[in-house]
């Protein structure tokens, strides 16, 4: 059962640090699943990760651009796993547990990344901990410093 990671960001938007994770993800040599809940929000994640960082891209694909299997990072809307990955990150308020519970949960890690300036989407968050708490994994909750840097604030369960 992968540990499950929320990250509650307050300094930076979920645009710009999830590439910084997927790149984080790709240097220990995992392979990575990005799910989220509209078409629209993954074509544009498409079109960032290609085009975030000048002098790099984030291999990545879609659905739409066939072998998922072979892809290192695969954008979804679906709680599919075609490409064996080892974390998997929820953006938009994609749900965690429907995921987590058959074939596509990831090898070692799971993660929720969430603004902590939506109310609906600090609300979504804090029912999804619940959830998952009461489901039995292992949870950590990581908030945003001042200076961007990540704090752990919560475990579950408690050591």
């Amino acid at each position: 059962m992968p540990e499950i990671a929320f990250y509650h960001l307050t300094r930076t938007t979920v645009a710009e640090t999830l590439p910084t994770l997927l790149e984080r993800s790709r240097a220990r040599g995992w392979r990575a699943i990005v799910q989220t809940t509209s078409e629209a929000r993954l074509a544009k994640l498409d079109e960032d990760l290609w085009s975030y960082r000048q002098e790099s891209f984030l291999p990545h694909g879609t659905k739409a651009d066939g072998a998922p299997q072979t892809q290192p990072i695969y954008l979804t809307c679906e709680n599919d796993n075609p490409n064996d990955a080892d974390v998997r990150f929820f953006v938009e308020g994609a749900r965690l547990a429907p995921a987590l519970a058959g074939a596509g949960a990831p090898r070692q890690r799971a993660a929720l990344l969430f603004d902590g300036h939506d109310d609906a989407e600090l609300a979504d968050a804090r029912a999804q901990w619940k959830e998952l708490r009461d489901l039995g994994y292992s949870l950590v909750y990581h908030q945003q410093s001042e200076s961007g840097g990540w704090e752990e604030k919560a475990r579950e369960p408690k050591s």
